[in-house]
């Protein structure tokens, strides 16, 4: 799927968008088998059959009433499956398979919301602006939420065991030449973040207001931190060292008993990695998978720093001259030879695998096969709105606990490769597909 920036769709390219969307979570749910559907693979997270009920009530909620004008059918359902969980503090949920509607039930609710909402987007009902929230807004939100969801479920069905899961075919991985970590300067300059209010291109209210951040010269890694450069951290120690790690990041590692990266597992004296459908030896060229917890530890001990939001910025967008690219590699969409996202593979790939995936600066692969840990906290830009009809979409979470994270997955879609996209999630996190970079200052 490719996006150009700042072209407004019309209803029907969006009504075009969101079908796109629902094959894509529908072939999600599709790996999982039926005596699996009630499993919770992350303990902090709901147990799969409420992504598949939560997915369709959010569109629901979103624009039966608000724009269509349409009473709710089940309104206990659509109360059961509006809100998710974010895994800090409060205990883990504690509920049984039992407490769930069946999975008949379930898929019935689902078709019957997809029925309704067709039906009306088919009479051309709620036109792009004729409703007090603009209809485009809305759809954008309905596709890019589910799209999000559609890259967190395959977090959680990573880590359901390999037998409740339903094979797919992997793509040939591209190949890729011996890497040679190096460090590329950065000279100082601004950085343009956020969209400005005036665009008609969608962005999520953490988004706006565009705003320059002056950024002092740097260097940063030319790519990501790779398996075999954490393995050097850990056969150092470097889980054992309390300097390398905050009083609060070493407690939760200590509690947890976290000794390596989730995706890896010990085996005698070798190390495994788990993909989606494998345990194969651990590829010390693909990108590490951590925690911001465990990326601050191994920035420590490698003597340096995560970037802040504004430095991973303009070492991805910026160029010598001054301007500022839609795209680390330039102004093209990406395409699927751009880079490691939008769904092409389960598992990402070495860090130098595309080599048209670099900045103006030469920063490799800063689109896709990981998303990016940054110093930032989670906060809002200046002028900052929250959506009247989601207010608490991004509120909710600047709360001081959460950092900001850019650049997307494997599993992330094309439209949200944009460079205003904010992802974040709390430091002990250990399931997102995040990767991580250095920088010195």
């Amino acid at each position: 799927m490719s996006v150009l920036q700042g072209v407004p769709a019309t209803q029907q390219e969006l009504s075009h968008r969101l079908f796109q969307a629902r094959r894509e979570s529908d072939s999600l749910f599709d790996l999982v088998r039926n005596d699996a559907i009630y499993e919770r693979p992350i303990p902090e997270r709901h147990r799969i059959i409420f992504y598949l009920g939560h997915l369709e009530a959010f569109d629901w909620n979103l624009l039966h009433e608000r724009v269509f004008g349409v009473k709710s059918f089940l309104p206990e359902l659509d109360r059961l499956f509006a809100f998710g969980i974010d895994p800090v503090g409060g205990g883990l949920p504690s509920d049984q398979p039992s407490d769930w509607p069946s999975l008949e039930f379930v898929r019935d609710y689902v078709a019957r919301i997809r029925e309704e909402l067709d039906r009306k987007l088919a009479d051309g009902i709620g036109h792009l602006d004729s409703t007090e929230f603009p209809l485009d807004t809305l759809l954008n939100v309905a596709i890019e939420h589910r799209l999000m969801h559609v890259e967190t479920l395959a977090y959680m069905l990573h880590q359901l065991p390999v037998e409740r899961k339903i094979r797919q075919r992997a793509p040939v991985p591209p190949h890729a030449s011996p890497v040679s970590p190096t460090m590329i300067h950065i000279p100082a300059g601004e950085a343009t973040l956020g969209l400005a209010r005036s665009t008609e291109a969608f962005g999520w209210d953490n988004e706006f207001e565009m705003h320059p951040v002056r950024v002092g010269a740097f260097e940063i890694d030319r790519y990501k931190v790779s398996n075999g450069q954490f393995l050097d951290f850990i056969s150092a120690g470097g889980y054992y060292a309390a300097e390398f790690w905050s009083e609060e990041d070493w407690n939760w590692k200590t509690d947890q008993r976290i000794s390596h990266p989730v995706f890896w597992k010990r085996v005698d004296e070798s190390w495994l990695y788990r993909t989606m459908f494998d345990e194969i030896p651990l590829p010390l060229e693909w990108p590490v998978y951590v925690s911001h917890a465990e990326a601050a530890a191994y920035a420590r001990w490698a003597r340096k720093s995560l970037p802040t939001e504004a430095e991973w910025h303009r070492a991805a967008y910026g160029t010598p001259n001054g301007r500022e690219n839609p795209y680390p590699w330039g102004s093209e969409a990406p395409q699927p030879d751009s880079g490691n996202f939008d769904l092409q593979r389960w598992n990402p790939v070495p860090v130098n695998a595309f080599e048209a995936n670099q900045s103006a600066f030469g920063i490799h692969g800063m689109a896709g096969n990981g998303w990016e840990w940054t110093s930032t906290v989670f906060a809002p830009f200046p002028g900052f709105e929250p959506f009247s009809f989601y207010r608490g979409y991004s509120a909710d979470f600047f709360d001081g606990r959460h950092f900001v994270m850019k650049g997307g997955s494997a599993r992330t879609a094309a439209c949200m490769l944009r460079p205003t996209f904010r992802n974040w999630f709390q430091p002990h996190y250990q399931y997102a597909y995040s990767a991580f970079r250095c920088v010195n200052r």
